[in-house]
């Protein structure tokens, strides 16, 4: 039985692993690692037969990619919009680091070739979801990078979500037949949070994930004083990709659509 939580570090080389396709969170489909890059260095990604999602957490970077290079900036994921660079099987990007930074790489099996492209803040706009519902304790921010809409030969979705202090995210409790990873980062290094999958509960912290098992309810919260940021990460099924009008939320909690607190 696959895993669904984790605590990784960043080894050596600055390379922290979430999900592969062999480890014990390999039921998420999907290959995907945080890399810790020092002022000057260059990370360099090439793969056959996936794409992949290169997403800049923090750092000032130069994205070299098609012959191309982009200047990317991000202060923190609690602050500024992210920058993306989306591509396909055989498509070689480099990273270069203009000061210390991170980056996550978000990977999965696909022969398709597509137009890569890169996404800026201003492609993936924050929006609010749940504003005053259940005594306004879930409202957070949410912002899709990439999903079935945006690009339809993808086989996979990426978004960001934004706790606001003490609140819920992935409320009302849903699941979807899809897996989906999150990454977890918090604004101060203490900040803490619960995150469950199905019945069980962990403690989500500054750098861990959760992996969830399709058909798993999966709601999150964050501890009063602290914002907490969760990049989501999902993996469409064959015949049975994830769309926004998935989300399946569980009929025992249904009623508190309709309460006003």
């Amino acid at each position: 039985m696959s895993k669904v939580f984790g605590y990784p570090e960043f080894d050596q080389s600055g390379e922290k692993i979430l999900t592969t396709y062999n480890n014990d969170y390999r039921d998420m489909l999907m290959d995907i690692r945080v890399y810790h890059l020092a002022a000057g260095s260059v990370k360099r990604i090439k793969k056959t037969g996936e794409e992949t999602a290169v997403l800049l957490l923090k750092g000032r970077v130069i994205i070299h990619m098609e012959g191309r290079e982009y200047e990317a900036g991000r202060k923190n994921v609690f602050t500024e919009g992210p920058w993306c660079a989306h591509i396909c099987t055989d498509t070689e990007i480099a990273v270069e680091a203009e000061g210390e930074s991170e980056i996550l790489v978000q990977s999965t099996l696909n022969e398709r070739r597509f137009p890569n492209k890169l996404y800026r803040p201003e492609d993936a706009p924050w929006y609010y979801s749940s504003i005053g519902k259940f005594g306004n304790v879930a409202k957070r921010r949410v912002s899709t990078i990439f999903d079935i809409e945006i690009a339809p030969y993808s086989n996979m979705v990426l978004g960001e979500v934004l706790n606001d202090r003490g609140n819920w995210s992935g409320y009302l409790p849903h699941r979807h037949p899809q897996p989906e990873t999150y990454y977890f980062l918090f604004d101060r290094p203490e900040g803490f949070g619960a995150s469950f999958v199905g019945d069980q509960v962990f403690k989500s912290i500054d750098g861990s994930f959760s992996a969830i098992p399709g058909g798993k309810l999966h709601p999150q919260a964050v501890a009063p004083g602290y914002q907490m940021y969760t990049c989501w990460m999902i993996r469409h099924l064959e015949g049975n990709p994830w769309n926004q009008t998935d989300r399946n939320e569980d009929k025992q909690y249904l009623w508190l659509n309709d309460v006003e607190f």
